[in-house]
C-alpha cells in the first residue's frame, strides 16, 4: 500500500487541535515565538502522544503580532539562536513524556525565506543538526530548505500543501494574492489525491508540475481546517493510501 505523511501546524491557540490531531500523522507544534506558550505546547504534545502522532517543532521569527508571517532581515547567528532556543523550549516539555522530538518545520516567513535563500536554509539546518542530528527537516518540496538540510547530513522531507495554490515554478502563491488559499474542501481533497497518486500538482494557470511529496500539510488556523483534516484522511484511506509519519 502506498503511503504518505499528513501533517498540520498546531499548538497555535486556535482551539481546534483536539479535533484535528486524530486525523494526521505528524504535528508541527508552535514554540511560542509566533503563537502558543508552554501550557499549549504541553497540551498539544499530550494530544499527539495520545493519538500516536509524530511530534515536530514549528519555530518562527519572534512575531506574535503578525503570526510569524512578516519577513525579517536578521544576521545568520540570530536566526541560528532563535531556532535553537525554540527547539530547547519544546524539547524541555517533551523530555518529561514517553515521546521524543521527531522533526522540525520552520513557520511562516521563516519557512518561505529558507525555501528561497540557501544561506538561511543552511543556518536552520546547522541549528537542527547541532541540536539533534536525528531530526528530520520539513521544507517546501524541491526548495533550498530540503537541499541544504541534505547537504549537512540531515534527513529532509519534501512538503506539499493541500490548502495552498501553486505557481508555474512550483512555488506557493504568495498570501498577498487573492487565490493563495484553497477554501473548498473538494478542491483540497482533489489536490491531495493528485499529489499522492501522480506526484504532480496543477498550478493556478493550469500547468501540471512534477514534485516530490513526502508529506502533505494543512494549516491548523484555516477556516475549514477540521473539515479538511477529516475529509483528506477519509479520502486517502478510501483510496488505499496509507497515512504514516516519516
Amino acid at each position: 500500500m502506498p503511503g504518505i505523511d499528513f501533517n498540520c501546524d498546531v499548538g497555535e491557540g486556535i482551539g481546534n487541535d483536539e479535533a484535528i490531531i486524530p486525523f494526521i500523522s505528524s504535528a508541527n507544534i508552535a514554540c511560542g515565538y509566533h503563537a502558543g506558550n508552554e501550557d499549549i505546547i504541553r497540551a498539544t504534545v499530550e494530544l499527539a502522544i495520545k493519538n500516536n502522532v509524530a511530534i515536530g517543532a514549528h519555530p518562527s521569527f519572534f512575531d506574535t503580532q503578525n503570526f510569524g508571517r512578516t519577513e525579517m532581515s536578521l544576521p545568520r547567528d540570530e536566526i541560528y539562536d532563535l531556532v535553537m532556543l525554540q527547539l530547547r523550549i519544546i524539547n524541555k516539555i517533551i523530555r518529561k513524556t514517553t515521546s521524543k522530538l521527531h522533526h522540525v518545520k520552520p513557520h511562516g516567513a521563516l519557512y518561505n525565506m529558507s525555501a528561497k535563500d540557501p544561506a538561511i536554509a543552511k543556518t536552520i539546518a546547522d541549528a537542527v543538526k547541532d541540536f539533534d542530528d536525528n531530526l528530520i527537516v520539513f521544507g517546501l518540496s524541491g526548495s533550498c530548505s530540503v537541499k541544504e538540510a541534505s547537504k549537512v547530513g540531515l534527513r529532509a522531507a519534501n512538503e506539499v500543501f493541500a490548502d495552498r495554490t501553486y505557481q508555474d515554478d512550483g512555488s506557493l502563491t504568495p498570501r498577498s494574492q487573492q487565490n493563495a488559499l484553497i477554501d473548498d474542501v473538494d478542491k483540497a481533497v482533489a489536490q491531495v489525491l493528485q499529489i499522492a497518486r501522480e506526484k504532480t500538482v496543477t498550478s493556478v494557470n493550469g500547468r501540471k508540475i512534477s514534485l516530490v511529496a513526502d508529506t502533505i500539510c494543512i494549516h491548523g488556523d484555516g477556516s475549514n481546517a477540521i473539515q479538511f483534516a477529516r475529509s483528506i484522511y477519509q479520502s486517502l484511506k478510501q483510496n488505499h493510501i496509507d497515512i504514516k509519519a516519516i
